[in-house]
């Protein structure tokens, strides 16, 4: 099995990693920190938005199943991307949405689906291309938050379910067999 690798921030990696999970042919999603000017950040550092970094996920899937097109497409779908530095509470760079093309073909089809999406949206897409940096997985505790804490968290509470259900009506060919 060949596996590729994808980073995307979107908000709240919690709420990003929760819709990540749920699709056939991702074998892994790790959330974590890029993008920023400090090495080895902590959660509090990047929250108190000084540090550059954004709230990310690094997604392992199979192209065989899913392929990165389908994958951003998700993304698209799923988060605002129109909102500068905020997803709905979260506001600061490290909640802006943007793409870490890990090669020219990831960066060609990032550029791709900026414009497929545009449609989708009433207003101008911001998310951004950034270059490939490097990579800080959040703290254990932040990892499949979804499925241990956030489902006792009241905040997951109310910004996960409807991205859920926002996927399960736009990509139920896509999901994962329960």
């Amino acid at each position: 099995m060949t596996q590729e690798t994808a980073i995307f921030a979107g908000g709240c990696f919690w709420c990003t990693e929760a819709v990540f999970q749920s699709l056939a042919g991702v074998e892994r999603v790790e959330s974590g920190y890029i993008g920023g000017h400090v090495a080895d950040p902590t959660y509090k550092q990047v929250c108190g938005g000084d540090t550059g970094h954004a709230e990310a996920i690094r997604i392992t899937f199979d192209p065989a199943v899913i392929g990165y097109d389908d994958l951003l497409d998700v993304h698209f779908a799923t988060h605002d991307p129109t909102a500068l530095n905020r997803q709905g509470n979260d506001v600061g760079t490290q909640y802006r949405s943007a793409l870490f093309p890990l090669n020219a073909a990831q960066g060609d089809a990032a550029r791709a689906a900026i414009e497929r999406a545009q449609s989708d949206w009433p207003a101008p897409i911001v998310t951004t291309i950034e270059p490939v940096a490097d990579w800080y997985p959040a703290e254990d505790y932040h990892q499949s938050y979804w499925d241990g804490e956030g489902q006792r968290n009241p905040y997951c509470m109310a910004v996960i379910p409807p991205k859920l259900a926002k996927l399960r009506k736009g990509f139920a060919d896509r999901l994962r067999a329960e």
